[in-house]
């Protein structure tokens, strides 16, 4: 037994080792690793139970799926903001927004475009701007993100919520094949019950095992929910650590690294979504969830880190003596969801065109990043 564990304590303290396992790169990967993961569990634990409880796809997409692939972004700044890295948290939603849009919903667009749903997109699109309005007043204004600018935000993000659940509730109610699939369930029930009758324990059997069935499988979806809470946690804090860490050694600023890395690394769960959506031909549903998260990005995600623990607008690099997050991160993120949105809710439709240019902006926008700040 003692040598066991003169074994295991040589073997804990090996300084190669140790280098090893605190290495920032490879706890960053592990961060990284745990997020997707653990988002891609909690989304379907939680769409799951929705499902089991006929609550409406659509207000499964508009809340469960929305906020649960934006949560890797909430609790990265949220983590950022206790630790004091407000550039982390500021630049992580401008970059979530930023990555989804060129990248991630561009991909969707240039491989297939496809028709939109105007009326549906009205309000996650307004909405969306004027949070972007909100945010720039404290960014061009007052040069703080204050608390009360966090509590509105965070209120916006309420009245969205509220209006969209109800926006859906009322879309079911008028739609037309939700009353013919009642009346079909309807009937169909009855025959269930005259056949039946034929054989009571037969039925009373297999309802008996159907109830188990379901036990055990919500059972399992509450464990991916906690468990995928709980890795989405513990991921978020490795990411930001360890970011932080490879900033400082490289000299590059926290700012920087929050806009690319950070920002791609917390935006895979939406990467997924399209990549799924797309193969499944549901580009609409993509574009929906990506608009969706970058209001979330705003009003959740900026609102928690700001009310958390208010920070100043990060003193980076300098264009012409202007802030370079004033005059290129902000100027892009509206550029590009205007690319996105406004001709999908004039036209109706999206075009290959709209996904290239975005693509290219994408590009341009890392490469600016990466090279301004190695180079000025």
């Amino acid at each position: 037994m003692i040598s066991l564990l003169s074994f295991w304590e040589s073997y804990i303290t090996n300084p190669t080792l140790l280098r090893i396992v605190t290495n920032p790169y490879l706890l960053f990967a592990i961060g990284l690793v745990l997020l997707i993961k653990g988002g891609d569990w909690f989304v379907d634990g939680a769409s799951g139970i929705a499902k089991r409880y006929h609550v409406p796809e659509l207000l499964i997409g508009a809340t469960v799926v929305s906020i649960g692939t934006t949560l890797p972004e909430v609790m990265v700044s949220s983590g950022a903001a206790l630790k004091g890295v407000g550039d982390i948290a500021y630049g992580n939603a401008l970059g979530s927004v930023i990555c989804n849009t060129a990248l991630i919903a561009a991909i969707t667009v240039a491989v297939k475009p496809s028709k939109t749903e105007r009326k549906t997109l009205i309000l996650p699109v307004v909405s969306f701007f004027l949070a972007a309005a909100v945010y720039c007043v404290a960014a061009y204004g007052t040069k703080t993100f204050s608390r009360p600018i966090g509590i509105i935000l965070l209120a916006m993000f309420v009245v969205y919520m509220a209006l969209t659940i109800r926006q859906a509730v009322v879309g079911m109610r008028k739609a037309p094949a939700d009353a013919e699939a009642t009346a079909a369930e309807n009937g169909s029930s009855d025959a269930a019950k005259e056949s039946g009758n034929q054989k009571p324990a037969a039925v009373e059997e297999g309802a008996s095992k159907e109830g188990a069935s379901k036990e055990q499988s919500l059972l399992k979806l509450l464990v991916l929910i906690v468990v995928g809470a709980a890795l989405i946690a513990v991921g978020a804090d490795l990411l930001v650590d360890n970011a932080t860490i490879i900033a400082k050694n490289f000299g590059v600023s926290d700012a920087m690294i929050a806009l690319t890395v950070i920002a791609l690394g917390t935006s895979l769960p939406e990467l997924v979504t399209a990549i799924t959506s797309l193969i499944k031909g549901h580009g609409s549903l993509s574009l929906g969830n990506v608009i969706g998260a970058n209001l979330f990005n705003l009003v959740l995600v900026s609102g928690m880190a700001v009310t958390i623990s208010p920070f100043g607008l990060p003193e980076g690099k300098t264009i012409a003596g202007i802030n370079s997050s004033l005059i290129i991160d902000i100027p892009v993120m509206l550029f590009v969801m205007a690319v996105l949105t406004i001709p999908a809710i004039v036209r109706g439709k999206l075009s290959r065109f709209q996904g290239i240019l975005l693509l290219a902006t994408y590009v341009g926008f890392t490469a600016f990043q990466i090279v301004f700040s190695l180079c000025f």
